[in-house]
């Protein structure tokens, strides 16, 4: 017996001490509770009070009349009334709006649902329950509206900012809900917004310097043009437009100035991670011209891989700077793949003749330019030491003065102009400083021993004449008389 006398007063222990607990709650004040009953027309809410809060079971059904929640499960409402009980309420039930309720919820901040029934002067007729309702043009949405019909028919969700002489005069605002609802998005995205990052977000602007990206809650972030892309590009405009879904990486955040530093291009994968497997020298690939600098041409190989045509892979024109006319910017055109420099991100290409076979692609080597072999180049410039030739795509080759074959009162620009072809025999290769030295007198030299060992020869084959027979005899009869 007097174990049970014990249990009884540990459980009223217990309800006391809950009771004393109990917070108490006020017209207006948001509150956290959990559903215990479900009945026909009203749930009861545990919010930590004496008793139960009512809620209209109304406001847990979807537009089908679905129940959208459960015994157990807890929820967050209003406090609209304390007088006989607490009674919640999460949103004005639709077309059940009263004049009581309809002023409960302007006292409460509680939001109510309307019909936007037409545009009149300044903003829109809002029809929430019986009453008639007014929103300013500025209050219906964040965004800009451009042509006001297109919220005609809607029904949204509003606070009612105004309640004037008994319902007579109400004010409602849309945006004043958006707002509130972005500040605590927001607050949960800024805690997304780190360094390294990857976040979906939308384009909402796009000035000529990159692109505002919106990552929620109003949360904006720039990508500059250099990150919008692995491709060289200065037009945002052609890579995105507002509106667009893209991924981003967070690259700096500041809190001091709210800034946010993005890129596009960071959020996936570099591509010169697949240039080893994709690029080996000797291949040809098409490629279009992006840009023409003093020493050469960039050409884009792929979004991302950016290869350049150095001006001495150009064959000469004759003309300063001829070579440019065969690459203007946009130009697509084969280039043949002649080094590549995976540490520095740098490949090294030349241009393929139009209508070489090497242009179908195929993997090639250029000519051995060893020394001894003899070759035709084209002269590419003069100076006072000598000529250049261009033996190949990357190869020139210096002729010092001495070895043009040219006499000194002879004109070596005049004999050998510019963009003429010349056979030259090669005779020094410096890989290591990438020096070839040629002569063109050396071709002259073996031209001359080539003839004089055929006059020998010649010679040696003719019949004797009497003057070297008797030579031979006297020789012969003097080594008798010793």
């Amino acid at each position: 017996m007097e174990q049970v006398v014990n249990e009884q007063e540990d459980d009223f222990a217990a309800m006391f001490e809950a009771s004393m607990q109990a917070r108490p709650v006020a017209r207006g004040q948001q509150v956290e509770g959990t559903i215990v009953r479900i009945g026909k027309e009203v749930a009861l809410v545990d919010v930590g009070g004496k008793s139960e809060a009512v809620l209209d079971v109304a406001e847990l059904r979807n537009d089908e009349g679905e129940l959208e929640a459960a015994v157990g499960e807890r929820i967050q409402a209003t406090v609209i009334s304390t007088q006989g009980g607490v009674t919640l309420s999460r949103k004005l039930a639709r077309k059940a709006a009263t004049d009581r309720q309809i002023e409960d919820a302007f006292e409460a901040r509680l939001p109510v649902e309307g019909m936007v029934q037409g545009v009149v002067k300044g903003g829109y007729e809002v029809r929430i329950g019986h009453s008639r309702a007014f929103c300013p043009l500025s209050q219906i949405d964040t965004a800009r509206t451009t042509d006001p019909e297109v919220h005609v028919g809607q029904r949204y969700t509003f606070r009612i900012v105004e309640y004037k002489e008994g319902g007579r005069n109400i004010v409602v605002s849309r945006r004043a809900l958006q707002e509130e609802g972005q500040q605590v998005r927001a607050a949960e995205v800024r805690q997304t917004v780190v360094p390294g990052a990857i976040l979906r977000g939308r384009v909402v602007s796009v000035p000529p310097f990159g692109a505002f990206v919106d990552l929620g809650g109003g949360v904006q972030g720039l990508v500059h043009v250099s990150e919008m892309g692995w491709s060289r590009n200065t037009d945002a405009a052609q890579i995105v437009s507002p509106g667009d879904e893209v991924t981003v990486k967070v690259l700096r955040t500041d809190d001091a100035s709210n800034k946010i530093a993005l890129s596009m291009k960071q959020a996936g994968d570099d591509p010169w991670t697949r240039v080893p497997a994709s690029y080996a020298v000797g291949q040809v690939r098409n490629a279009r011209v992006t840009r023409v600098a003093d020493f050469g041409a960039f050409v884009e190989l792929e979004p991302g891989i950016e290869a350049l045509a150095h001006v001495s892979t150009f064959p000469p024109t004759g003309r300063r700077d001829g070579w440019t006319q065969l690459v203007p910017a946009g130009t697509t055109a084969a280039f043949e793949i002649l080094k590549i420099d995976l540490e520095k991100k740098r490949i090294g290409v030349a241009m393929v003749p139009e209508g070489s076979s090497r242009a179908e692609g195929a993997l090639t080597t250029s000519g051995e330019i060893v020394p001894g072999a003899r070759i035709t180049g084209k002269v590419e410039r003069h100076e006072r030491f000598g000529v250049f030739v261009f033996l190949g795509p990357g190869k020139i080759g210096l002729m010092p003065t001495a070895e043009t074959g040219v006499d000194k009162e002879g004109d070596i620009a005049k004999t050998l102009p510019v963009g003429s072809d010349v056979e030259v025999i090669v005779q020094d290769v410096d890989p290591a400083n990438r020096r070839i030295r040629v002569s063109r007198k050396a071709i002259f030299d073996a031209q001359e021993q080539s003839e004089l060992r055929a006059y020998t020869e010649r010679s040696d084959s003719a019949p004797q004449s009497l003057g070297s027979l008797a030579e031979k005899l006297r020789g012969a009869l003097g080594a008798r008389e010793k």
